[in-house]
């Protein structure tokens, strides 16, 4: 495939299959117009019903960990997760970032580590120097949305697609790259984004554990959120763009990273892109 192709041969995709929710949904919503045609007089059970649903599915995409929309990798596959070198995968969202993404570039390169870049489409178009950077040293780049909205739950399929679509063909046009995975703004979704990323090849990755690094400031509170009880296979999240900053003016990572690096070094535990776990497990 031609690095600047913007979606993956359609030929080769996956088809779709709905969620058990979905489907659910879906029945619930024909079955409430036959019964308000057959019985209107029970209108007010019936609108109950289907407010119901509509709360279920809202839920189901406020929470960030939640495969009941589709699939959502939480957790590196099991096959990856059993082997005699176990790995965990180091995630960094809402970049690149000229101020912070090159020195935690540094750090990660200090230690031997690879991580995974969820990128915005924005910034790597502005900064695709920085981009390639991070392709250039083997660490994953991968789609993040163009804008990372705050309203990106509240997008229908039309407005999801834009912004993964366009995403896919900056990061293939700066990098060479063709995005394999999707991470949600804030990890928000509704229920037309899983058909969205069928359509587009993509897997949805959220993660294991996080330590809220774009609101607090204080890296050992930061740090312990993601190393307490952190085993083979988790999906760790961090942020390079819109993190928090400490008490001296830093960007929360760069005070996190090295401990965790360490942290991970003496419990045996390597971090790997998610494409090399996936592709490891394939």
């Amino acid at each position: 495939m031609p690095a600047s192709a913007p979606m993956n041969d359609p030929g080769s995709q996956p088809r779709w299959r709905p969620a058990a929710l979905i489907k659910a949904s879906v029945a619930l919503h024909f079955g409430a117009a036959g019964a308000l045609l057959a019985r209107p007089n029970a209108w007010p059970w019936i609108a109950g019903a289907v407010v119901a649903d509509h709360l279920v599915l809202t839920a189901a995409g406020l929470w960030p960990r939640s495969r009941l929309l589709g699939p959502n990798w939480t957790h590196l596959p099991a096959a990856v997760s059993a082997t005699r070198d176990p790995t965990v995968a180091i995630t960094i969202d809402d970049g690149p970032e000229p101020e912070v993404t090159p020195r935690v570039l540094d750090l990660l390169e200090a230690q031997g580590a690879k991580a995974t870049f969820f990128c915005i489409g924005q910034k790597v178009e502005r900064y695709s120097n920085l981009a390639r950077e991070i392709v250039r040293r083997g660490h994953g780049i991968e789609n993040h949305s163009f804008r990372h909205p705050a309203y990106f739950s509240l997008l229908g399929p039309r407005g999801m697609t834009t912004e993964i679509r366009r995403t896919q063909e900056i990061i293939a046009s700066a990098t060479g790259e063709v995005a394999q995975f999707f991470r949600a703004p804030a990890g928000l979704r509704n229920p037309f984004l899983d058909a969205v990323l069928a359509r587009a090849s993509l897997r949805l990755v959220s993660w294991t554990r996080r330590g809220f690094d774009t609101v607090n400031g204080n890296p050992e509170v930061v740090l312990g959120k993601l190393t307490r009880h952190l085993s083979a296979g988790d999906i760790v999240l961090l942020h390079d763009g819109h993190a928090a900053r400490t008490a001296a003016g830093s960007p929360v990572i760069l005070e996190v990273l090295p401990g965790l690096l360490k942290r991970l070094c003496a419990a045996g535990l390597t971090p790997v892109t998610l494409r090399h776990a996936f592709a490891a497990a394939a």
